[in-house]
């Protein structure tokens, strides 16, 4: 479908440019899964085979004059690998007991946002059994429970394995990136509007909303608002009343206040959805599963929007090909979560390992929740993406990384939208560097905002090299909300 975009002069019509879409969402719905009362052990042993049988694959290339064995197998002072299942144990990590236990008399006051402590120590399971890791090799603070790793070490007269070295699963097979497109073609990218909360401001999501579908902006940001091919919105897309939630029958006007903020949405997700095709993704404030995957949204939620043959609702993760170039992501659980129980410099770090250890959600279903999958992880990554996405971070990051077969993967951390006002927005093609404040342009046009609005209103551009990534890719950020890029 192309869609017409009227400019300034009736006579004059701008064509929304077209990419080929292809959902890749099927391994993650739950579809005809059926709970019979199994526990996560089975998803535990179905993660443990698929990881294994790649790192045996990769032992040749590491180590191949080295044997592999079982836990039980280990025999003192021999150098050997071994394959299994990481577990973390964690002094300070919560229990669910502690908030029954007699001896704690109250909460603490501020609660802890990482449960990480020196005296972490790492556990190595297989089907035989468990022993507990030792040296400086494999540190506590970078891994997780849940994750699959070949050791190289040996048994010391303590019990203990000495691990010497270390075999991730690294980044896995990449479908070939387009080398040129043709066009420039622009995908945007954007998180926790928050519809609802308090303190949001409707005005800046609707200055969002005007500017991508070429509502604003004079002739030359209306062209490159009719190079925005997808729109993407990576979860926590409405925050609901807490006060509201509590278990109790609401009457009829608490009932209409739950479904204000859904009301809302659906109306600036219409005007999105009437221009541009649209993914809509759950996160976790959002009237969806608790548990990983979230399956989408339903329609019902959305009877303006989901009129349009545009509006995608989506699961989380969410995967997807745009003129054959692969996008993967999540609404942020996933690296919100290794946080808690891990250290990293940054968001973007605790992605890349999530890449390289190829599952998307290692610490699941340990402390993140999802569902008690039998024969299969759906979290396991089995093919690299060219986009790897996280939604609801504190800050815009980006980072390419690249992997021992030539794979080249763009990581974006998208900012928390409602916070923010940052959106991002990535392009495929190259095209000149240059910054556009667009607060000067908008000011000087007959809209209906008042003044006082564009004396606060900024939206800049500014693109930034990545490098050779599908032949030269970039990012663009604007900000609706100050005058200062992200960095």
């Amino acid at each position: 479908m192309v869609v017409a975009m009227e400019v300034d002069s009736e006579s004059n019509l701008l064509q929304r440019k077209q990419s080929l879409y292809h959902s890749l969402d099927e391994s993650f719905e739950i579809g005809k899964e059926v709970y019979r009362g199994q526990q996560y052990s089975q998803i535990y042993y179905a993660r443990l085979h698929l990881m294994r049988t790649l790192l045996y694959s990769l032992l040749p290339n590491w180590k191949p004059h080295l044997p592999v064995c079982t836990v039980l197998g280990l025999e003192e002072g021999k150098e050997c690998i071994i394959v299994g299942t990481l577990y973390k144990h964690m002094k300070l990590k919560p229990s669910v007991l502690d908030e029954y236990s007699k001896e704690r008399s109250a909460a603490p006051l501020v609660q802890r946002h990482n449960f990480t402590h020196p005296d972490d120590n790492l556990v190595l399971e297989d089907e035989s059994g468990r022993v507990k890791l030792s040296g400086s090799v494999l540190l506590p603070s970078t891994y997780v429970t849940g994750m699959i790793a070949a050791l190289h070490g040996k048994e010391t007269s303590a019990g203990d394995f000495l691990v010497e070295d270390v075999l991730e699963a690294g980044l896995p097979q990449q479908i070939e990136r387009p080398i040129d497109l043709g066009e420039d073609k622009y995908v945007v990218f954007v998180s926790g509007l928050s519809v609802g909360r308090s303190s949001s401001n409707p005005l800046q999501f609707q200055l969002f909303v005007d500017h991508i579908t070429g509502h604003l902006g004079d002739v030359k940001e209306q062209n490159i608002a009719a190079q925005i091919v997808q729109v993407v919105i990576a979860g926590n897309s409405v925050e609901v009343p807490h006060g509201l939630l509590n278990g109790q029958n609401l009457g009829s006007k608490d009932q209409s206040r739950l479904f204000e903020p859904i009301k809302e949405l659906d109306i600036l997700l219409t005007q999105i959805a009437a221009s541009i095709p649209l993914d809509i993704v759950p996160g976790s404030s959002d009237p969806a599963n608790f548990a990983l995957p979230q399956q989408p949204l339903h329609r019902c939620l959305f009877p303006g929007s989901s009129a349009y043959n545009t509006f995608r609702s989506c699961t989380n993760p969410h995967c997807f090909e745009l003129d054959n170039i692969r996008f993967l992501g999540t609404s942020g659980q996933n690296i919100d979560d290794l946080g808690k129980y891990s250290e990293a410099n940054s968001s973007i770090e605790f992605m890349e390992r999530t890449l390289r250890w190829r599952h998307l959600a290692p610490t699941a279903p340990n402390t993140l929740g999802c569902y008690p999958f039998t024969d299969k992880d759906p979290f396991y990554v089995e093919t690299c993406p060219h986009v790897y996405f996280v939604g609801n971070q504190d800050k815009f990051e980006t980072r390419l990384i690249k992997g021992s077969e030539g794979q080249m993967v763009r990581l974006i951390c998208i900012p928390r939208f409602a916070d923010t006002g940052v959106a991002v927005v990535g392009i495929d093609q190259p095209f000149t560097q240059k910054m556009y404040d667009v607060r000067q342009k908008f000011a000087v046009q007959k809209t209906s905002i008042r003044l006082r609005f564009i004396e606060r209103l900024s939206c800049i551009f500014r693109r930034f090299n990545f490098g050779k990534f599908c032949n030269c890719s970039r990012i663009l950020c604007f900000n609706l909300q100050d005058n200062s890029l992200p960095v």
